[in-house]
């Protein structure tokens, strides 16, 4: 008896092992839209060529059209002996039309079949991340236009530097979202090529019209080298590492709401729609939601060091180790999208508190900068030396027990005597913040003008 899938090549059929190390099945099947489109584009250009009959091409269509809805449905019966998704599809079409259904393999192979679906997945994962990640800067950028004056301490090493706006902090995420949303684009744009003719890995001896299919599936043109080909799959690789930088992005997002949402630091309060209780404590409300997508990262950048792996040694051109890209690749794709989809319903939730972030910012000495400033440009000090007099300013500020605005002046001018009271107008921290109206500072009308081009680009 022959193997039922490789025909008379195969005298007997696979080891039970083999076939549970072979199957693909279980996690390919959602590449069924996209083979199906394949195979349609396939079997319309074969016809066109004249290489299958139109006869043929049409009760192709109206097979894979059927079982495009037997599985929508989920009516489909996936079976783990034909092994992949498009085994599976070529059987049921087999099934549904008879012998016509063996011509729609004519030109093709599975090497550049599975390209061709895997692209196109990926291509679609791009763009829904890509609406995502608009919406997520949108929720931003609103929250940054209403928060615009709200002042909060910008930190550096995690200790208060000086006075910034909340909106300030929140644009800063939009840019970062920003080049996200351009290294996907640019994956997407490298992508774009159609791997369909490529066949096992040599190309095919029949007239077909790579450039017709590749007008068919949205494809800006064929790829150049069969072998490259079958062998390529940096596509996966380059939109897996522009994921890995974006849930950086989130993870960072979230540790800051969960250090924010702290009781000693109280800058914001998630409602219960995106926090949990304690099984113990009754008081707890706990960031949960926050602290899930700061762990996302790990399995993102985990399915990006395994695919690299799984590549690094592989010869040209096809070799089923390749068969392990896109276990991690989707786990990777769904939980980039699930940490987008959180962060932006926690970012629309989120209520700043805007009377302990003031307070947090006028302490620490935040407006010592300003100060230093203010020696500069009034009493015409060179900065090194306005820098050692404010740092002596500030150590005083600390014997004293008071922060710099409560320094009595005749304190400040036994350190300098030059200072005048008008020094005081600077060390406020809305005076601060009002002052950094250089371009991309955090004065107040800068972030409101900026918050509004972001939200008008966004909308358009």
């Amino acid at each position: 008896m022959t193997n039922k899938m490789w025909g008379g090549r195969f005298r007997s059929g696979p080891d039970a092992i083999m076939e549970e190390i072979n199957a693909s099945i279980g996690f390919d099947q959602r590449l069924f839209a996209q083979d199906i489109a394949g195979s349609k584009a396939h079997a319309a250009m074969l016809a066109a060529q004249g290489i299958i009959s139109k006869t043929d091409a049409a009760e192709i269509r109206k097979g894979l059209d059927a079982i495009a809805r037997e599985i929508e449905d989920g009516k489909f019966t996936f079976s783990r002996d034909l092994e992949d998704i498009h085994l599976n599809v070529e059987s049921r079409l087999k099934e549904l039309i008879g012998p016509a259904a063996g011509r729609l393999h004519t030109a093709r192979s599975r090497n550049d079949q599975v390209a061709l679906d895997f692209r196109l997945y990926v291509r679609d994962t791009i763009d829904h991340l890509d609406l995502q990640l608009k919406d997520l800067q949108l929720a931003l950028a609103e929250k940054a236009e209403a928060h615009a004056a709200t002042i909060m301490p910008g930190f550096t090493h995690l200790q208060v530097a000086q006075p910034v706006t909340f909106g300030h902090h929140c644009l800063a995420y939009v840019e970062m979202l920003a080049r996200d949303r351009s290294r996907l684009a640019d994956a997407r744009r490298r992508m774009n090529e159609n791997p369909l003719g490529a066949a096992a890995l040599a190309g095919t001896s029949f007239p077909i019209d790579r450039h017709a299919t590749a007008r068919a599936l949205g494809f800006d043109r064929p790829t150049r080298n069969s072998l490259d080909t079958v062998a390529d799959r940096d596509f996966v690789l380059e939109t897996l590492s522009a994921c890995a930088i974006c849930a950086t992005h989130l993870s960072r997002l979230a540790e800051e709401i969960v250090i924010w949402s702290t009781s000693q630091f109280r800058f914001v309060k998630l409602s219960d729609k995106f926090t949990t209780g304690s099984s113990i404590m009754p008081q707890k409300r706990n960031p949960d939601a926050a602290e899930l997508v700061r762990a996302k990262p790990g399995r993102i950048i985990g399915a990006l060091t395994a695919l690299l792996t799984v590549m690094k040694g592989l010869p040209l051109t096809y070799s089923k180790d390749m068969q392990e890209d896109k276990e991690p690749a989707f786990d990777a794709f769904d939980n980039m999208s699930l940490a987008i989809a959180a962060t932006t319903g926690m970012m629309r939730d989120l209520a700043p508190n805007a009377e302990e972030m003031r307070k947090a910012a006028a302490a620490g000495f935040s407006t010592a900068t300003d100060l230093a400033d203010w020696l500069v440009r009034t009493l015409k000090m060179p900065f090194r030396e306005a820098h050692h007099v404010t740092g002596s300013l500030v150590a005083l500020a600390e014997t004293e027990g008071c922060d710099l605005p409560e320094l009595p002046l005749k304190l400040m001018q036994s350190v300098e005597p030059r200072i005048t009271r008008d020094v005081y107008k600077v060390l406020t921290v809305e005076n601060s913040v009002a002052s950094r109206t250089s371009y991309g500072g955090t004065a107040p009308k800068n972030v409101r003008k900026e918050a509004r081009r972001w939200l008008k680009l966004l909308k358009t």
